[in-house]
């Protein structure tokens, strides 16, 4: 969409012709032509180039001051009509009936969320556990699940951009078997520097492992970068899986996978949107503000876009969503990319506003309620585990996995922490990702039962220093015309 500013630059340069000032709004407002299988975002944008707007007597502004009532009028029907692209739901149709499709992404959300209440039950066992991770069987949440032919390991640490990541992998596997043959077997044990056990305080009772680990914290957050992002900004909406084998030159010509009402680029980019939104009520619904459903990425991109970070991060994310796909459907791959890179750098945000947060949250609560904090602590190890999965928009990690181990075997003992440690970490963070600071004061509310929970405020951005204007040629003097003279004859 086009801003009145662009316009009016690009009105300077032209001279007082009506047929001149026709062609500039057509080009800035024309959707693609490209229709073998059109959506229906497509067709707002057409009444701008069918019906533009027009006064004949008005004549045309020379100048930014001087703009017309024609020029104006021109420019704000042509954002009217190319607006409701932004804003529409991610609902699009091919012969009536929808494109979309992103089952098997719904499905493992599922499948994570009823692992980690697993991870808070003294009941579970490693094998069951092993079973449902890697195997994807053995739910009862949803018996569905066994028969979905999915799992949550298969897709852990193995977006098609950074490959396989095996050490993450072998984390996550120690992890799980930590947890059933230490945390649950002392589920009622006190816990103690090198003896797993419950750790209370009066906000909070926690189990932990030998090393003071909330290990169904460190699991999940760790999920959410090696699980979640992964595969969104690394894999789906990355090159190597949207233009893999035929996906391209099949979207430009309207192939649809076999038996399927979508190409397979289309598929792809449904995909990551379903690893993010796969578990709202209504996925064609309005979702710039997320209802933080799951216990993945969805709920922290809610915090986060309702903190000081990145207010309304969540709007961005989602209309860019929306704008690629719709993209995709046009055949218009530039716009696709740009829109890949705007969903991959913002998510990745994410993960960098929690580690900080919930480090912050740690230092603050050390000394007054050690179980809380140590639960802070807990969830900000998980999203550090995350960081070599972030994704700068360039096809990198903000940390490379090396840069991540190097933390974490720094905070391998949660009872011999230090805050030199952990304020390390958090100024690396704040550095790496571009924010300014931390908000002081800021408070992590407890819940009830074994979920994280509270206030995640995180630290505040850096403005971007304004773009400059770029710089018009010098123009010809240009005489006053008649307003007669602008008749059409």
């Amino acid at each position: 969409v086009y801003t009145i500013g662009s316009l009016r630059r690009r009105l300077l340069i032209v001279n007082d012709s009506r047929a001149t000032l026709e062609a500039v709004l057509t080009s800035a407002c024309r959707p693609s032509t490209r229709q073998k299988h059109p959506s229906t975002h497509s067709r707002s944008k057409q009444a701008c180039v069918t019906n533009p707007p027009t006064n004949r007597k008005a004549p045309m502004a020379k100048t930014v001051g001087g703009i017309s009532a024609l020029v104006a009028a021109a420019a704000a029907a042509c954002l009217m009509a190319a607006a409701p692209s932004a804003l529409a739901a991610y609902d699009f149709q091919r012969d009536g009936a929808s494109s979309v499709s992103f089952g098997g992404q719904t499905a493992r959300l599922q499948m994570a969320d009823e692992i980690y209440d697993d991870m808070n039950s003294p009941d579970s066992t490693k094998e069951l556990l092993m079973q449902k991770f890697n195997d994807g069987t053995g739910f009862t949440s949803d018996p569905s699940l066994d028969e979905s032919g999915k799992n949550v390991g298969g897709k852990t640490a193995s977006g098609c951009l950074y490959g396989e990541n095996e050490e993450a992998i072998q984390r996550l596997n120690a992890m799980i078997e930590d947890y059933a043959d230490n945390v649950v077997p002392n589920w009622e044990a006190e816990a103690a520097d090198g003896s797993p056990g419950v750790l209370s305080d009066d906000a909070r009772t926690i189990n932990v492992n030998a090393k003071g680990w909330e290990v169904d914290q460190t699991f999940q957050k760790a999920l959410i970068g090696a699980f979640t992002l992964d595969q969104i900004a690394n894999n789906y909406l990355d090159a190597c899986k949207l233009d893999s084998g035929t996906k391209t030159d099949d979207n430009t010509n309207g192939v649809t996978s076999e038996g399927d009402n979508y190409t397979g680029m289309e598929h792809a980019w449904d995909e990551a949107f379903g690893y993010l939104y796969g578990q709202e009520a209504d996925p064609t619904a309005d979702l710039s503000t997320p209802s933080g459903d799951g216990t993945l990425l969805n709920k922290y991109l809610k915090k986060v876009s309702e903190g000081d970070v990145a207010p309304g991060i969540a709007k961005d994310v989602y209309e860019a969503f929306v704008a690629g796909r719709q993209a995709i459907v046009d055949g218009d791959y530039a716009t696709r990319d740009a829109q890949a890179k705007i969903i991959k750098v913002d998510l990745s945000k994410v993960i960098g506003a929690m580690v900080v947060n919930y480090l912050e949250s740690y230092l603050a609560k050390r000394e007054a309620t050690p179980a809380d904090a140590v639960h802070a602590l807990s969830e900000g190890y998980g999203f550090i585990f995350s960081l070599p999965f972030t994704n700068n928009g360039e096809g990198e990690p903000y940390f490379t996995q090396e840069e991540v181990s190097g933390f974490l075997d720094k905070m391998d003992n949660f009872w011999q922490i230090d805050e030199e440690t952990a304020n390390a970490v958090i100024a690396e963070v704040n550095s790496r990702f571009g924010f300014s600071g931390s908000d002081e004061g800021a408070e992590e509310g407890a819940e009830e039962g074994g979920e994280d929970g509270g206030e995640e405020a995180a630290p505040a951005e850096e403005e971007p220093a304004a773009e400059e204007p770029a710089e018009l040629p010098d123009m010809p003097e240009v005489p006053d015309t008649p307003e007669s003279a602008n008749d059409d004859s």
